[in-house]
């Protein structure tokens, strides 16, 4: 019965494990990138942590279950896009509200007052140069030690994924819009 309270021995080929905060991206073009970047929100505030949300794509008009969920919540969700690039009349309006969301994400990322902070549809403004990747590194890199942030959206810079702690790739294998014409569902789409 002697040592069987003893702590097993590290493994000296195992890397240390160390608590931080992390870079999280959900990219790829399959549904779920947005969704599961909400998943980890409620995570967190089921936690009481402090969480706040920027989309770059969706309006600000409050008509999308996510945003209807946060302010129930009690979460800070700040929607700064103009819809839909392929949709949009003025893309220079587009860039210039990528490049306000920025600003804010940059301020609530750096700030100290947040565990988490979620950057959804952050990707397509990077790909469009609206907002200069080597910002967005400088920007994670500066952010506090225990804050985690998620980005979402699909064709992430190769930069970014290589800086990242964590990334997941969403791929379709069988979508009911495109396969078979089902128009985008209440509470599962918006």
């Amino acid at each position: 019965m002697t040592g069987m309270n003893r702590r097993p021995r590290p493994d000296p080929d195992q890397p240390k494990r160390v608590r931080k905060g992390l870079v999280i991206i959900n990219t790829g073009d399959g549904k779920g990138k947005s969704t599961a970047a909400f998943g980890v929100m409620t995570r967190a505030w089921g936690r009481d942590m402090k969480v706040s949300v920027i989309q770059f794509i969706k309006q600000p008009k409050g008509q999308y279950g996510e945003q209807l969920a946060a302010e129930k919540m009690g979460i800070e969700m700040t929607a700064t896009g103009k819809g839909f690039t392929w949709e949009s009349e003025d893309l220079a309006d587009d860039a210039s509200a990528a490049k306000a969301g920025w600003k804010l994400a940059t301020d609530r990322i750096l700030s100290g007052d947040y565990d988490l902070v979620i950057l959804d549809e952050i990707t397509y403004a990077i790909r469009y140069g609206w907002i200069d990747i080597k910002d967005v590194i400088d920007v994670l890199q500066r952010r506090p030690e225990m804050e985690h942030v998620v980005l979402t959206g699909r064709d992430a810079h190769a930069d970014l994924v290589e800086y990242a702690d964590l990334v997941t790739e969403m791929k379709t294998i069988k979508h009911p819009y495109a396969d078979q014409g089902i128009k985008a569902q209440r509470g599962v789409e918006f």
